[in-house]
């Protein structure tokens, strides 16, 4: 990446007080959120009590930590689908899309939608930080 923990905590778009570290805690929730708590159903605590959704930053968490939660939580998420069908479903326990059953192959578009736009953010927070620009 690049980047010091400096500016992957700053909110370069103002605006916005996205961060590249936020996005990364995010998408760490994110994987958890779908495949434990959704697809397989169970019961687990959100990774940064914020509130925010990861979002939020600690001054005791920096880049690596990030990293490391979102890897293990996309490695979780692969052990938990693999050899499952794709028709396979969980369901929404909580939010405005409380009770609707999904699939498999629903959560895995869905994550390619959440991060098609977020790597998006990250693009336009990365670009303001030090010019550089995504491919």
């Amino acid at each position: 990446m690049g980047l010091d923990d400096g500016q992957v905590r700053l909110a370069s778009a103002a605006p916005s007080e996205l961060t590249l570290l936020g996005l990364v805690q995010h998408l760490a929730e994110v994987e958890r959120n779908w495949f434990q708590s959704v697809f397989a159903g169970l019961d687990v605590p959100t990774l940064y009590e914020d509130g925010a959704g990861g979002y939020a930053l600690d001054p005791e968490r920096g880049l690596d930590a990030a990293l490391a939660d979102w890897r293990r939580e996309v490695e979780r998420g692969r052990e938990l689908s693999d050899g499952r069908s794709l028709d396979d479903t969980g369901r929404i326990a909580a939010g405005p899309m409380a009770g609707l059953e999904v699939s498999l192959r629903w959560i895995l578009v869905h994550l390619i939608e959440e991060y098609a736009r977020h790597n998006g953010h990250a693009d336009i927070v990365r670009e303001r930080i030090d010019g550089a620009t995504g491919a």
